[in-house]
């Protein structure tokens, strides 16, 4: 009777081993430990042993052969319950990657990754950030930057004015769209006591025909800082800290003479790039103390500088853009490449 169980517990395991459902493991459960399962069986005879340590033997082995089958065959009813809730889960999931894949739901606009790109590196240099109306007066626009009434830039030609009609001269209405962040540097110097430290990007308006290099309408950033003691070594100073924070060690920056209303001296900065050629980036200068008079600021005490370039220039310059207007039109085969 020793055999019997032995087999029947071998015979037992190797199919609960084999077996592939859930339905499976029942039946061998029922065929094995059932009341008519083979255990079963065994068991019953156990009143026709006459021997009474033979039949307790018996009985133990009996014992741990139910023990033996019923954990064989609930660790594999755990092991089907697993792989069935597995391929359940598996056969209902729902695919999200496009859904959640931020490169198809767009990105920042060239201009706009330039202009906070921009807006990072001046801040970190102890810049703080101003801003301006872009429908602007004459006189924030104009005047106040010692830019006189036969400037060329206050003509039709280069300005769009509001309000203006063939009865008017041109600024006789006051309002224009502004044709550089400047004013921004004027409204910040009445609104605020030196020291000043400030970068004003901004939109601004030309009457410009759009070509490869030029759109009516584009991006300028501006600094201006007014402090005491403040000299050209300070304005060269910060416009080679910026050239190397935003473009990288292997670009410097030179100053070279130029002119503006606004700054005495004033100069036209360039970069020069790792291959040794040299970039024309913007325009910068010592303030002008008739511009500091303007702005409320004493002359006497106070001294500053001033630079600005174009946003959009930028942009196209350090990812090698041909032409400006491909940033506008739109063409997704253009802006997925930024």
């Amino acid at each position: 009777m020793t055999d019997d169980i032995t087999a029947a517990v071998d015979a037992a395991l190797g199919r609960v081993e084999g077996a592939a459902t859930l339905e499976a493991i029942e039946a061998i459960s029922a065929e094995t430990l059932g009341k008519k399962g083979v255990l079963a069986e065994l068991k019953s005879t156990l009143s026709k042993v006459d021997d009474i340590e033979e039949r307790k033997a018996l009985g133990r082995a009996l014992n741990q052969a139910f023990t033996a089958v019923g954990a064989a065959i609930d660790e594999r009813r755990a092991q089907l319950v697993d792989e069935e809730r597995s391929a359940r889960v598996q056969a209902e999931r729902l695919d999200l990657t496009e859904a959640m894949h931020q490169a198809n739901r767009g990105h920042l606009h060239l201009v706009t990754q330039a202009w906070q790109e921009l807006e990072d590196v001046f801040v970190g240099l102890g810049f703080t950030v101003a801003e301006g109306p872009e429908v602007e007066t004459d006189w924030h626009n104009f005047e106040a930057l010692n830019m006189g009434e036969g400037h060329p830039a206050r003509g039709e030609f280069d300005t769009l004015f509001i309000g203006h009609d063939e009865n008017e001269r041109p600024g006789d209405s006051g309002l224009l769209l502004r044709t550089h962040t400047s004013p921004v540097q004027i409204r910040t110097m009445l609104e605020s006591e030196p020291p000043i430290y400030i970068v004003a990007p901004g939109r601004v308006f030309r009457r410009d025909t759009p070509d490869a290099t030029h759109m009516p309408v584009f991006h300028q950033i501006e600094g201006l800082v007014v402090d005491r003691n403040i000299s050209m070594a300070d304005l060269a100073g910060t416009i080679e800290a910026f050239t190397r924070a935003f473009f990288g060690e292997g670009f410097t920056s030179r100053l070279r003479p130029s002119y503006f209303p606004f700054t005495e001296p004033s100069a036209e900065f360039d970069i020069r790039r790792p291959d040794g050629s040299w970039l024309e980036l913007g325009g910068c200068g010592m303030v002008h103390p008739e511009v500091l008079r303007a702005g409320g600021v004493d002359p006497e005490e106070w001294s500053g500088f001033a630079f600005g370039f174009g946003i959009d220039r930028m942009a196209v310059m350090r990812h090698g853009i041909t032409d400006i207007r491909d940033m506008y039109v739109n063409d997704i085969r253009f802006i997925e490449q930024f």
